[in-house]
């Protein structure tokens, strides 16, 4: 999880930042924790074997926690003072981003300003989940961008029965094979 959040944090907040700009920039993220996640998973295959842990499930976690990050759910607060003031810093950054994709999006706009309307003292949880609704296809595809083809992942299909994704992880589908990130972070 360190690995996720330290790619975030170097997110600029002097950057012109907008709902495009936070995107490459959480894509970027994703895709660095994706590679990070298949580095130490190939090392561990070569040294314990076949393993049950499986690259897409890890992947999907890690997806699962940008989410939460993204969202400003994220229960996880580091494990030391340094790794603390660090996660407090990201979501401080975070805020400000929305707070500023907020303004853009609602100055003309009185729906949007009601639609998003912050009444928990500029957290933006409704817009932040609105944007990570929008945006988590593109994130899954960043963060699964080295997986290979025998890469699958367990799908539950329209019909209620498992299938695994055609390769990648999934990250050719329609639509992302995973709902993870909309499972409380401590129950996963």
């Amino acid at each position: 999880l360190h690995l996720c959040v330290t790619n975030l944090e170097n997110i600029n907040i002097n950057k012109n930042i907008n709902k495009d700009t936070l995107l490459a920039e959480v894509c970027m993220a994703a895709k660095y924790e994706g590679d990070s996640i298949k580095t130490h998973h190939r090392q561990h295959q070569n040294k314990y074997g076949d393993s049950p842990s499986q690259i897409c499930t890890m992947l999907a976690r890690s997806f699962a926690d940008i989410g939460d990050i993204v969202r400003g759910k994220d229960l996880y607060l580091g494990y030391d003072d340094e790794e603390k003031e660090k996660r407090k810093q990201l979501e401080k950054n975070l805020k400000k981003f929305f707070q500023k994709i907020h303004s853009d999006v609602t100055k003309n706009n009185g729906a949007l300003k009601t639609r998003y309307q912050d009444k928990n003292g500029g957290n933006f949880f409704k817009l932040r989940e609105y944007w990570w609704a929008l945006n988590r296809d593109q994130v899954w595809k960043a963060i699964t961008c080295d997986a290979t083809m025998k890469d699958t992942y367990f799908k539950t299909s329209s019909g209620g029965e498992y299938k695994f994704t055609s390769g990648y992880c999934g990250r050719d589908e329609t639509d992302v094979p995973t709902n993870l990130d909309y499972v409380p972070q401590y129950l996963r």
